[in-house]
């Protein structure tokens, strides 16, 4: 029996002043971001390792922030309420109450990035 595929191979969130966007999520998930090019775009990636996927903060005239489309939901750790807590610091917004899921798949939450992305956050602890 083979393995499936990742449902999610990469993502990507767009921003509008990128030097702020990766200061943003540098501090918000306490990591450091890897800033190259791609295709003459500023791109900062997030940590992951294969299988994992990854995804990135990019800057690209055609790509627009918006708080009404696809969520995407981020690994906090090491619990949802410290990852709002440091996103608030860093300038987002928490958009509602963390949720409790059922069957022990852990804790969402979302919020509102310092470029008007709405993202969740996900965790298997509070």
């Amino acid at each position: 029996m083979s393995a499936l595929p990742k449902v999610v191979a990469w993502f990507e969130i767009p921003s509008v002043d990128f030097d702020r966007a990766v200061r943003f999520y540098e501090a918000a998930l306490a990591t450091t971001l890897n800033r190259q090019e791609f295709g003459g775009q500023p791109i900062a990636v997030f940590k992951y390792e294969e299988p994992a996927s990854g995804g990135a903060i990019v800057h690209n005239p055609s790509l627009k922030p918006v708080a009404g489309g696809v969520i995407v939901y981020l690994n906090a750790q090491p619990t949802v309420d410290a990852a709002l807590a440091r996103i608030e610091k860093a300038g987002g917004k928490s958009d509602g109450p963390v949720i409790k899921l059922p069957q022990d798949i852990g804790y969402i939450a979302f919020f509102t990035d310092s470029e008007g992305n709405r993202l969740g956050l996900h965790s298997l602890t509070n």
